[in-house]
């Protein structure tokens, strides 16, 4: 009950009433961090609980498209429970890809379930000049490691994020993209997907620079965000990871960036009066806000 009272009174301090300097010791300053050039080491930070299917897709695009200007660490935390992650993994596990770097990390299912946990692990952990901490459900086409590395040149910035990527509409459980088998010769229609825009570092979308990242951790100083939950909780630490940095980053320019988005949660159960409530709010959001 405590941890609830505290996260609900985070979630209003990091919505501008305290200043986020206060709940983290030497935040650095951008021309404290190193300038990095030439072929840059970047590390994507995923996630999946339920998930498998939209991570079919995001393995097959980085095994399709993997970068010629950088080396790419891609990391994902799944639990032993999640028996479908599993069996995918394992397809992926001896895959080898030129200059892509498989780190797939087991996790207690309590502590994926509290996805700050596995962002703050990877993040004190990383040996990149760029971690990317991302979604399950993006995809990375053609050109979009490469043009990430090619705006990360020489970057002193604390936080980056893409200015634009297309999405899909809101997809609803039979959608063909959602119900299809996937494999490397699955190929999505670029019809399904239009071009968004995009004002902030959101949790799927945060590029942070290394040197911030082992630093910092990922809300590693807010210790209700690295404590164990029984059940998946909303993400407000996407929020408080920019608070405490004290930006919504920088917008940056990548190639090729697409994001499925969709109604059913599958981390949620899909019966329940709360998970219908949820995929309700959902479809409101998306009519009236496009969100």
């Amino acid at each position: 009950m405590l941890d609830n009272v505290k996260e609900f009174l985070l979630r209003f301090a990091a919505s501008g009433l305290l200043p986020g300097s206060w709940f983290i010791p030497d935040r650095p300053k951008p021309e404290q961090l190193s300038a990095r050039s030439g072929s840059l080491s970047l590390e994507v930070v995923s996630h999946c609980w339920q998930y498998s299917h939209f991570l079919a897709y995001q393995l097959a695009s980085i095994v399709k498209y993997p970068p010629n200007r950088c080396q790419l660490t891609f990391t994902l935390f799944y639990s032993g429970q999640d028996t479908k992650t599993v069996a995918l993994l394992e397809q992926y596990r001896h895959l080898q890809v030129a200059n892509v770097s498989w780190n797939f990390q087991e996790l207690p299912t309590a502590h994926l379930l509290r996805r700050a946990i596995g962002r703050n692990q990877a993040a004190k952990a990383s040996s990149a000049d760029w971690v990317w901490f991302t979604d399950c459900d993006v995809l990375f086409f053609e050109n979009c490691f490469d043009s990430l590395a090619e705006q990360l040149q020489n970057r002193q910035d604390l936080l980056v994020f893409p200015r634009t990527l297309k999405a899909t509409e809101l997809l609803e459980a039979d959608a063909t993209v959602l119900t299809e088998q996937v494999d490397l010769n699955t190929d999505i229609s670029g019809s399904l997907f239009s071009l968004r825009h995009y004002k902030k570092a959101t949790g799927p979308i945060q590029i942070v620079h290394g040197d911030v990242a082992r630093q910092c951790g990922y809300c590693d100083s807010l210790s209700v965000y690295q404590r164990p939950k029984p059940v998946w909780v909303k993400t407000y630490e996407d929020r408080a990871f920019r608070w405490l940095l004290g930006t919504d980053g920088i917008a940056i320019e990548i190639d090729n960036l697409y994001l499925i988005r969709h109604v059913q949660k599958g981390r949620y159960q899909p019966t329940s009066r709360f998970s219908a409530l949820r995929r309700m709010n959902r479809r409101i959001k998306a009519a009236l806000f496009n969100k």
